[in-house]
This record gives structure tokens, sequence and C-alpha cells, in this order.
């Protein structure tokens, strides 16, 4: 077999099989054994044959990706081809398929001022609620039903905005799960990226939103108990979409339409809404139109509204548009759509109803609505319109108010509109026939020229010191908003982040391959510190663009930021053998600054296995690439790491002369968030030493610069280090006030690692204070949050403070387990400074225990390594 196996196409798990069956072919037909050693070697950790065979087999309902992606590497060792794989498996589990863009609001649609009818069903509704509320039922859920233009989701939206005009909800959730949409590049709502939205709107943290649908089920399950919430489920497809959002909490109220009848969902109440009967749709027109003359036809509104056919949405469209023509009466109109309909020109209501206010409109806003529908996300602004549109803002946003009003856009937000899928569908089309395959192309290149520009302008806001290493972008022709400050940058970036998803799978799957590229590496460090998924995905795609384009820099820069996202998910073997890649196609194009700083990724993926001596290798040749091209920045930023490769050896003396020298380059180059990373670290080489004054000041200089930038997660960890020296020097009220303070900015900015740092100072501060069982429990779930981030080496901090707690609790034999265990690791890792705290740990237990001779020999080894290292003995402050 010579033709190499395409992943591409793939639909489904067996599909993949199928292809990693025939890669295996391919390369010859290795046994498992022979794959499971080359993973081996690759890893440095053992893979299981009988693992690397489940891989091949057909019916598999999950697939290990990680593994997967290790035999394909194995099979055929090129980048490219194993990014297609990678992609390929994300698109069949769903992560990176166009159903996992999805936007949720936490406000409903504002309200249809002219709502009509509905009142039986709005009082069934009422009642269903009362009883509830009487009954003490969990579970509130009606389901909506009925078909297309019917007003469902108009339904939902006007009785939430009257029930919380009743008694205000707490949280209100509402998604577009996009059941039917005509276009088959929006498909039916992921429901776990739904749960992702839903949990980042409940202020769960990223880090903490888990991957599994059942896990975040569960999550989202939790977070709203207690709570009363609205959730509106709109457009949904099936009962399995939405069955893992509905709440199942008692207090909160989910409402869902759906053009089918969602019969299987537990303690439902349906309704299914119908058309308007006669008396509604008459009412309905005369109430719009009060001023419209019937004229000679008496029977005229009923004969609109039959040929409606009584359905809200058609007639919306045809009262808007007869609101716009003078001199006519409502028998004029009543004649020119019998008209239509005798010489069928068109037979459905929608479609006549759509024709008509379409063929009403100036013809700017027939061009507008047509440009629109060509978006690829999920809603829009008068910006995006304008570039679109190649108009200005004003007309844009004009425009966009007067195509809502005339109900052919729905208003979403302020600013922000959306089309129903059948207006879409009919714009799209109208599209295809009255404008040019040029002319559209050029709208969507203004389009994604505009999200470009502006993504770097909040880059450039975000991050200044690296606007050199992002791509210089053009000014588009277009007016851009205005985004001076990091509140601006950070809203418009998470507003707009579904779209940009959107356009960047758009772009890399429909020919503007460097427009996907560029937006990858523009959005990579935004994207990084928040939604390390979504930069999962946008490299992905924008690797294969850079393929795609012979983009060599490209494809290093997707591979780079590919390795970043991996680590973010603790896979640090697969995230070295992306930035390995990356590193030599850095060399090959002469990318000397991309190469530094694949080295300086390399590096500190080492530091976090605790490859002490491969992580200095890197960051030294990183550190020589930068100087040969002068690039302080980088020079800067590789110091600051190699500083913590050498605080965590407790080789203090280099970790101060490194620090140094960055804190000279970054005073120099005028970056306040870098000097403020060294001040941080000097403060905690400063405690290591016993230089507690030192510590303190390091670390409050390092607070006040992070609260100037507003650098949250930096202020956590100054705030940590500044708990720490004063837990050192006994201030305990202070080190408590400040540890909770970053323990909560850790918690709410979901970095894991810092969490668990903040939890074991507090369980050290309260085996100082006495408060044993906290303190317990702080380092136990310190050491939980190590093991789920792979920090293994961290495990040593955490079980010495269990041991040094239990210990001072009276339970000297439970010490000697965990001060025993935490040697085991610290020796493991070569923690230097944790070996001799377990070392004296053991001396305390063992001369609480009576066993004097094996506590002089604890105590022998512990003064060793602290002579050897030349640091003090950190204070063991136990309560007097």
């Amino acid at each position: 077999m010579n033709e190499l196996p395409d992943p591409d196409g793939v639909t489904d798990l067996d599909d993949l099989v199928g292809q990693l069956r025939l890669l295996k072919v391919w390369a010859g037909s290795p046994s498992y054994d022979v794959i499971a050693r080359q993973i081996a070697e690759r890893r440095g950790q053992p893979a299981r044959k009988s693992t690397v065979a489940d891989c091949f087999r057909l019916g598999r309902r999950r697939m290990d990706a990680e593994l997967l992606l290790d035999i394909v590497a194995t099979l055929h060792a090129d980048s490219g081809y194993v990014a297609r794989w990678q992609h390929a498996l994300r698109v069949v589990t769903g992560e990176s398929a166009a159903s996992a863009h999805v936007s949720v609001e936490e406000v409903l649609p504002e309200d249809l001022a002219g709502f009509t009818g509905r009142t039986a069903e709005l009082d069934r509704l009422r009642d269903v609620l009362v009883a509830s509320q009487s009954e003490g039922n969990a579970v509130v859920i009606s389901a909506i039903e009925g078909m297309a233009g019917v007003g469902k989701t108009r339904f939902a939206v006007h009785a939430g905005h009257l029930l919380a005009a009743a008694e205000p909800f707490e949280q209100v959730l509402f998604v577009n799960l996009r059941g039917f949409h005509q276009d088959p590049q929006q498909p039916p709502a992921d429901p776990a990226a739904v749960l992702d939205g839903f949990l980042r709107r409940l202020n769960v943290p990223a880090s903490r939103i888990p991957h599994g649908l059942a896990a975040r089920t569960a999550v989202y399950r939790e977070r709203l108990a207690g709570t009363r919430t609205l959730v509106v489920l709109d457009n949904a497809a099936t009962e399995e979409q939405v069955r893992p959002l509905l709440p199942q909490t008692a207090g909160c109220l989910t409402m869902i339409t759906s053009r089918r009848g969602l019969t299987g969902l537990p303690h439902t109440t349906r309704f299914e809404i119908d058309v308007f009967t006669r008396d509604e749709a008459v009412g309905y027109l005369t109430r719009n139109l009060p001023d419209l003359p019937p004229g000679e036809d008496p029977t005229a509104a009923d004969r609109i509204a039959a040929r409606c056919g009584f359905l809200p949405l058609a007639l919306s469209l045809v009262t808007a548009y007869i609101g716009t023509t003078t001199g006519w009466t409502l028998t004029d109109h009543a004649d020119r759509l019998d008209e239509r309909h005798d010489n069928h020109r068109i037979d459905d209501a929608v479609e006549v109803a759509l024709a008509l206010s379409y063929e009403g409109l100036p013809d700017r806003h027939r061009r507008i609505l047509r440009m629109l529908a060509l978006h690829p996300g999920a809603d829009f602004d008068g910006y995006a319109a304008a570039a679109l549109a190649d108009t200005s803002l004003p007309v844009a946003e004009l425009t966009l108010e007067e195509l809502a009003r005339d109900h052919l856009l729905q208003q979403t937000t302020p600013d922000r509109y959306t089309f129903h899928d059948l207006v879409r569908a009919f714009a799209t089309v109208k599209g295809m026939d009255e404008d040019r395959p040029g002319d559209r192309r050029g709208a969507l290149t203004r389009l994604f020229d505009y999200y470009l520009a502006t993504c770097s302008v909040c880059m450039d806001v975000l991050h200044p010191a690296y606007r050199d290493r992002r791509p210089k972008v053009a000014t588009p022709s277009t007016e851009l908003p205005g985004l001076s400050d990091r509140s601006d940058a950070v809203g418009w970036l998470a507003t707009e982040r579904s779209n940009l998803m959107a356009v960047v799978e758009h772009t890399s799957q429909n020919g503007w391959l460097m427009h996907a590229s560029h937006l990858s590496m523009t959005l990579g460090r935004y994207l990084m510190g928040v939604h390390a998924s979504d930069a999962m995905t946008i490299s992905s795609h924008a690797l294969r663009a850079a393929v795609a384009a012979g983009d060599l820099i490209g494809e290093a820069y997707a591979l780079n930021n590919l390795g970043i996202a991996w680590a973010r998910t603790f896979e640090f073997h697969r995230a070295i053998e992306l930035h390995e890649q990356a590193r030599d196609k850095f060399a090959a194009a002469g990318d000397a600054i991309g190469e530094a700083g694949a080295y300086n990724a390399l590096g500190t993926h080492y530091t976090q296995l605790s490859d002490w001596d491969r992580s200095r290798e890197n960051f030294e040749r990183g550190l020589a690439v930068f100087g040969s091209v002068g690039d302080r920045l980088g020079e800067a930023l590789i110091l600051s790491n190699l500083a913590n490769n050498h605080k965590r050896t407790a080789r203090y003396g280099k970790a101060l002369e490194v620090l140094d020298r960055a804190l000279s380059i970054y005073t120099e180059v005028d970056v306040i968030d870098g000097r403020a990373a060294v001040l941080t670290n000097l403060c905690v080489v400063a405690e290591r030493q016993g230089r507690y004054a030192d510590a303190l000041t390091h670390s409050r200089q390092a607070l006040e610069l992070y609260r100037r930038i507003g650098n949250r997660t930096g202020e956590a960890r100054a705030l940590q280090g500044l708990g720490v020296a004063e837990v050192r020097t006994r201030a305990y009220d202070d080190a408590r006030e400040h540890l909770i303070e970053g323990l909560e900015i850790y918690r709410h900015t979901g970095i894991r690692g810092g969490e668990g740092g903040a939890l074991d100072t507090l369980g050290e501060l309260c085996t100082a204070t006495g408060d044993t069982a906290r303190a317990v429990q702080h380092h136990q779930d310190a050491l939980l949050i190590y093991r789920e981030t792979a920090a293994y080496d961290h495990e040593s901090y955490a079980l010495n403070g269990i041991g040094e707690a239990v210990h001072t609790a009276g339970d000297s034999e439970q010490a000697v387990t965990h001060h025993t265990e935490a040697l085991a690791i610290a020796s493991k890792y070569d923690i230097s400074m944790e070996q001799a705290r377990a070392h004296a740990g053991l001396a305390r237990a063992h001369r609480s225990l009576g066993s004097i001779a094996a506590a002089d020999e604890q105590d022998r080894l512990a003064t060793s390594i602290y002579t050897t290292l030349d640091v003090p003995p950190p204070a063991y402050n136990a309560p007097s």
C-alpha cells in the first residue's frame, strides 16, 4: 500500500479507526508490541500493548486522544500529518466542529412591544409555576412546541419577561441551540459547548470546567442548586441535545422551544403553540396598523391574515411592509396578496411575506441583508455589518435598526443582532441570485480583515510589549471600535469569541489561509490564558491552513501554539513533541526569535516534568539565540524561567544571578509585568534564604506593580509571597488576610497550581496557630490539585505540611508516615529543600516517640542538606 491514508472527512470513530488500520498497513504492519515500545521511547514511560491494540478496535464510544496521536506519530512522524489526525479526532468527537461554536447570553432578548395573544398559554404557564412552588416539586420544565415561524421564541421571551417582572430571577441563561438551522455550516449546538458557555456565565473559571459532558452537567447543576434561575433553550433539535442542559434543581424554570415534540423529557409540561386564531391575527393587524383605512372591503384584514396562514412571523413581516407604504388601504394590500397567490409566484406564507418585505426595502437595505447572511458566526454588530457592506458605521447601525424594525433581524442585546434561520436562508438564496461570487468573497474578505485588525488592536492593548512578535496587520478600509483600555479589549474579545472561532474555521476551510494563520498567531496569547480548548482548536485550523499554503513560519507558529495549549491541559510530553517540531521549522525558516521561543517553551515543560538538566539545556540554548539577534525582551523572559528552575532545585545563588539580569533588562525596556514577576521570584528566594525583610519588601513592590497594571494572577502570586513571608515572621493575621485574598483570585482566574500553593501556605499558618484539623484539610486539598495537574514534585510540599500538622496535633506515628512519603517524592524529583524539611519533620516525630537515635540521624541529614545549600532551616512555627 503506497498511498498514505487520509483522515480528513471521517464522520465517526469507526471511520477514524478504519483509517488507523490502513495507516498501520501502510507503515509495514508493525506489531502492537513494536508500536508500544516505540511510544514508550518517545514518552519516556511505558505504553501497554493491550491499550495500543484497543485503539484499533471498531465499535468504540471514546478514544484516548493522546495515545492515538502517539500511534500516528510512531507510524508516520510528520507534524502536518499528525495535526490532520488531531483535527479529525476533534471533529468526530465534536470538539472543534461548527457544533462547538455557540453563543450564550445571561439576559433575555428584548421583549416584543406588540406581543399579541397567547393568553391561555401564559395563564397555564403561571399555573404550572404556582403549583410547583406549592407542591415543592424539584423541576419545572416547559416544552414549547410548534412549526417554524409560529412564534415559539417570542412566546418564551415574553413569558420570561413577565415572570421576571413579577419575581426577578437571580440568573438568566439563554441559548439558541440551532436545532433546525438551514445553513449546513450552522449545525445543532453541541451540548458540551453550551455547558462550557453556561459555566463561564456562572463565573466558573476556565480551568475548572471539566472536559466530559457528564462532568460539565454535574458542575452546572451543582452551581444552580439553591438559585432561582431561568434557563431558555431555544430551537432545540432533540431530547438528547437538551437533557444535559436541564438544571434539575428546585426554584429553576427551564423553557425549551422546538419544532419537534419532546415527549421523552421527564417532569415536562408541554405547550403546543399553533398559528394565531383568526381573531388574534386580525387583532395583531389592527393594533399594529391603527391608522390604515380598510378600504372598500371590510374583510380585508381577514383576507391578509388568511394569506399569511395566520402565521405570526409572516404577519409581522407583512405588517412591517404595509407600514412602509403610503396611500394604500388594507383592501389594496389584500388584493395584492391575492394576485401573488393567484399567479403562483410564491405559495408558502413565509415566502410571500419575506418577498414582500424584501421587495419593499431600499436597495441599500436589501444589499446589507444579503451581505449579513454571509457572516459565518451567530450574531453581529454595526462594525461587522459596515465591513461586510463596505459602508460607514452610522449607515450600518441605522440599517440594522431598520431591518430589526421590519422584523427581518432580531435584536439579541443592545447593538447586536441575529437572523431567524428562515430569514437567513431566504437572504442567502437572494445573495446567490443577485450578487456576483467575487462581490460576496470581497465582502467576507473585508469582514475577516476587520476581525483580524480589531484582534490585533486588542492584543496591543493587553500585551504591548509583544507587538513586534505578532503579524503585521494592515489597517482595514472600515472603522474599528475604540478599544483604548484593558477592560474594553477584554470585553470585545469575550463578546466576539464564538464569532472568532467560526471565522478561523471558515477561513481555514474556504481559501482565506493567511487570515486563519494570522488570527491564530494574534489571538494565541489571549486564548492561552482563558480558553485553552479554543486555542487548541484554532491552532489546529491554523496548522492545516499553513500546511495547505506552504507557509513554513505559519506552520511553526501553529505548532508552537498547539504545544502551549496541550501544556495547559498538563499533557507535557505531547507539548514537548510539538515544540520540538516548531523549533526545527523555525530554524529551517530562519526565524531566530521563533526558534528561541520554542526553546523557552521546551525548558518550561521540562521544568514541569522535573527534568532539571534538560530544562536548563533548553533555556541556555534559547538564551543564546535571543542574544545573537539582540532580543532583550526574549532574554529577560528566558532568564526569569531559568531562575524558576534554579529556585526549585535550591540553586539560590544562581537564581539571584539570573534574576538580577532579568530585572535589569525589564527595567531597561520598561516592561512592568516583567519587573513584577522578577520581584515575586526574588521574594521566594529571599524567603528560602531566611532574608524575611527582603522577602516582604520584594513582595510588596511586586504587588504594587501588578495592581497598577490590573494583572490579577500576578497580584495573587505577590499576595502569596507576602503571606509566606508573614507566616515566617509570625504576622499571622496579615498572612491570613493576604493568603485568602490571593486564593480567591487564583480560584476566580482558574490558576490551579497557584491555588495549591496558597492552600499549602494556609495549612502552614493553621498549624502555627493550632488549628491542625483545618491545616490537614488545606494540605489535602493542595495535594489533590497537584495530582490533578500532574505537578507531582509539589506533592512533597503538601505531604510535609500534613506531617507537621498531625505531629502538632500529637499523632507522631502518622507524622512519620507522611514525612517518609514526602521524602521519597522529594528525593525522586531532587527537591532538596523538601528533602531537608522531611528529615527535620522525621526528627521531631521520632524524638516524640522516644526514638532518640533515629531522631539524631534525621537531624544530621537535615543539617547536612541545609549546610550544602547554604541556607538556614526554615522556622517551624508550631504553636507555643
